[in-house]
């Protein structure tokens, strides 16, 4: 548990610490738009590695996994900090993001190996109590370095965690032996499912966030990418069910209609939460004029209030076995706050903007665990890792998607006021990149202070609230869908009493417990390794 939830502190201080910073790394670089990029690109890679990961798992054990995407995360931030140019930044993101997926995903996967169903929500929640340290001082953290130090230190400041906790794995995650030489294990992989996935994610992120920024919506270099990648996740839906010899996602598990509800959800849940998370301390830093450190400062009750029903929503189903009612009144309690956000302006008081994040928070947290939950309980055992992998996979693709679509709505908003004022090309550019020039004492451009608060008012506040509107109507289609498509299912099994009787025989016999067979040990196919064909295993 210990080292499961520093890797959860990982990856939650890296979301935060780049959140509250982003502002000043777009100034910095003078990139506006573009800096978008820089989750988006992280999210992107993410997304597409953590189907991977879950069959890396399977393959080459748990411990393996972790480890290798925890390396990864740190080599790719270590290099970030160095980047020279916005480009670099991007491309060096990304490779964190790779570790990223890893990471994430593996937390779930390991827990719902050695935790049964019904307590998985208690010890889930406690993991969660951990990542509470990263959301409550990494906004503070990641605006504070960017003010005071340099923006480089918000991808450096999480590599000493990352150092630990990779070493806790090392040394406390017990390894668990899996079949198979070097050589069979690699032809497993889906390599072309990996590849597949990628450029589908890539194709449908690039449009987002040129059209009617950098190319009108219409034009063929914005359309020809987004039927790509629609084209692209056709044809990795026919690989998966025709050719691939371990699929990434194997599609018999959306006949499950509880886990096709938790999927539709959970991307709902991951696009609002990115969405607020790297928006509302612009808009702080925008609207309002709050400095990076304070804004970091003001997007702690959306954050605390998500990770405090995490936990509370994760006890309560350890406790009731019940779940579908947290689900429920999450997402409308979610909806709700998200539509009254759009309120949001310059007169709006701070303190009616903290109780809307925080109903925010609570909505949002306490659908987190209790889908995963209900996803697991609708598969068998040798199912659960891919489900749980498919499941992050799909929320941080709505977090990938979120950014370049909130971007594209902000600046198309803010042209749009621009447009009317009759500014020239290049001073709708230079705004639209970096929009806080609009707060300072003297506008460039010749823009008068009237013109700048027609802009902030008319062009980033209103695009704002369409953010807003569209985090709204998803957030009711996924009430909508969790209550038609989520249904109760039994937590206990039945048989984990004498799953844990049995392994705890297996502990014992210490020297011997490499060579136990799975079936004997109490533990299922999946923890041990793959089900593997039978030429692999010769």
């Amino acid at each position: 548990m210990l080292a499961l939830s520093l890797c959860n502190l990982v990856t939650t201080l890296d979301q935060v610490v780049v959140s509250a910073s982003l502002s000043t790394v777009a100034s910095a670089f003078n990139a506006g738009s573009v800096s978008a990029w820089v989750p988006a690109a992280y999210l992107m890679t993410s997304t597409a590695f953590q189907p991977l990961y879950g069959r890396l798992s399977d393959i080459f054990g748990r411990k393996a996994a972790i480890v290798l995407a925890m390396g990864i995360y740190i080599v790719g931030n270590l290099i970030a900090g160095f980047s020279r140019s916005i480009i670099q930044l991007i491309v060096f993101r990304a490779i964190a993001g790779v570790g990223d997926g890893g990471a994430t995903s593996m937390v779930q996967i390991v827990l719902s190996d050695v935790v049964s169903l019904r307590d998985r929500g208690k010890v889930i929640g406690y993991a969660a109590g951990v990542t509470a340290t990263g959301y409550a001082i990494g906004p503070i953290m990641g605006g504070a370095l960017a003010q005071h130090v340099s923006w480089r230190w918000a991808f450096w400041i999480t590599l000493p965690v990352a150092f630990f906790a990779s070493l806790g794995v090392v040394f406390l995650l017990p390894l668990k032996p899996v079949q198979g030489n070097m050589r069979s294990k690699l032809l497993m992989i889906d390599y072309v499912g990996v590849i597949l996935t990628l450029a589908a994610c890539t194709m449908i992120m690039l449009p987002l966030i040129w059209g009617g920024v950098e190319f009108a919506w219409n034009s063929a270099v914005v359309l020809g990418p987004l039927c790509s990648g629609i084209v692209c996740i056709g044809i990795f839906c026919v690989w998966e069910i025709k050719a691939a010899r371990l699929p990434l996602i194997p599609m018999y598990i959306f006949k499950h209609m509880t886990v096709v509800g938790v999927y539709i959800c959970m991307f709902v849940n991951g696009f609002v939460f990115f969405s607020m998370l790297f928006y509302l301390p612009q808009f702080f830093q925008v609207v309002l004029g709050y400095s990076p450190t304070r804004s970091g400062v003001f997007i702690i009750p959306f954050v605390l209030g998500q990770v405090v029903s995490a936990v509370g929503s994760g006890l309560w189903v350890s406790r009731t076995g019940k779940y579908q009612f947290v689900v429920y009144s999450g997402f409308a309690l979610f909806s709700i706050a998200c539509g009254c956000i759009t309120i949001f302006d310059a007169h709006t008081s701070e303190g009616v903007m903290i109780v809307l994040m925080i109903l925010a928070g609570l909505g949002g947290g306490s659908t987190m665990q209790t889908t995963t939950v209900a996803a697991q309980a609708s598969v068998e055992r040798k199912d659960m890792a891919v489900v749980s992998a498919v499941r992050n996979f799909l929320r941080m693709l709505g977090g990938a998607l979120a950014l370049p679509s909130s971007a594209a709505l902000l600046n198309n908003a803010m042209r749009s006021s621009m447009n009317s004022l009759s500014l020239p090309s290049s001073a709708i550019t230079s705004i639209i990149n970096d929009p806080s020039v609009l707060r300072s004492s003297s506008v460039p451009f010749g823009i008068s202070s009237a013109q700048a608060q027609i802009i902030l008012s008319n062009g980033y506040n209103k695009g704002f609230k369409d953010v807003f509107y569209l985090n709204t109507a998803l957030a009711v289609l996924a009430f909508v869908s969790s209550i038609v498509l989520i249904k109760h299912k039994e937590l206990l099994r039945g048989d984990e009493e004498q799953l844990k009787i049995e392994a705890k025989e297996a502990l014992r016999a210490k020297g011997r417990l490499n060579t136990i067979d799975p079936k004997v040990a109490g533990v299922d196919d999946m923890e041990m390794g793959p089900v593997l064909p039978q030429n692999s295993q010769k």
